[in-house]
């Protein structure tokens, strides 16, 4: 299995040989060498392919299965969960994301809706009294599995937006193609425990981790034209960022 998936161990590096086959497993699954599902051999059949301690092997293993990329099973053993998708943490939109990375997202549109705001959409798009919004849900899937259960409000005076769209295009778009030059976005990332009605939208159990993403987006103009709550399988889904020092 070890050669198989072309893990090697370099005692020179600097890097701990646990999280070398951290890496080494990471990019086998990220590569699709190793597919969900997959089962990988004992810990000491491969702590002893690569000539490692089974602390050491433990010590990687437990990492991947935290990390939600790896399963331990009673009676099955040790499996791949999935290949996470990782997004950038930038003004994108998922299904954009997806589509640029070589994914064919789906989307089921659960709820659609041209309804008069209430009075936190209101503030959120900076709208009078009055005035109208699309509100709907969609849960967006990559290869048939559901990955986020996406709920938006969307100021209806930028363009036309229907049911029909939204199962097959992205909102950024639509939102694009109907004039709108996306400049900023305020964005609140965090967690929370999948509730009765997300679990099974999503395929999990009632308290499994969920991602949430909370984001209004601005537009050159300076309007707020959209703002929406996300949430992601905790098991499938992660946001990138790159930090600097000042």
């Amino acid at each position: 299995m070890a050669n198989q998936l072309h893990l090697s161990i370099d005692r020179s590096s600097p890097v701990p040989l646990y999280h070398q086959v951290v890496q080494g497993i990471e990019a086998a699954i990220h590569s699709g060498l190793l597919e969900p599902g997959s089962r990988l051999e004992n810990e000491i059949d491969l702590a002893a392919q690569l000539n490692l301690s089974r602390p050491t092997m433990r010590k990687a293993m437990d990492e991947l299965v935290r990390s939600g990329l790896l399963v331990r099973k009673r009676g099955v053993g040790t499996q791949v969960v999935s290949s996470q998708v990782r997004r950038p943490l930038e003004l994108s939109s998922l299904y954009d994301d997806l589509t640029n990375n070589g994914s064919k997202p789906t989307t089921d549109v659960l709820t659609f809706a041209h309804i008069e705001a209430d009075d936190a959409t209101r503030q959120a798009l900076h709208l009078p009294a009055g005035a109208k919004v699309y509100h709907f849900t969609r849960l967006r899937k990559v290869g048939g599995k559901p990955l986020a259960l996406m709920e938006n409000w969307v100021r209806d005076d930028i363009t036309h937006i229907d049911e029909e769209m939204l199962g097959t295009q992205g909102l950024y778009g639509i939102l694009r193609s109907g004039g709108v030059n996306f400049r900023l976005a305020t964005q609140r990332i965090g967690a929370m425990v999948a509730n009765e009605y997300q679990a099974p939208l999503l395929e999990t159990e009632p308290g499994s981790a969920l991602v949430t993403m909370d984001r209004t987006a601005v537009d050159d103009t300076g309007r707020n034209v959209e703002t929406g709550h996300h949430v992601y399988r905790g098991d499938s889904y992660s946001f990138e960022m790159t930090l600097v020092q000042r």
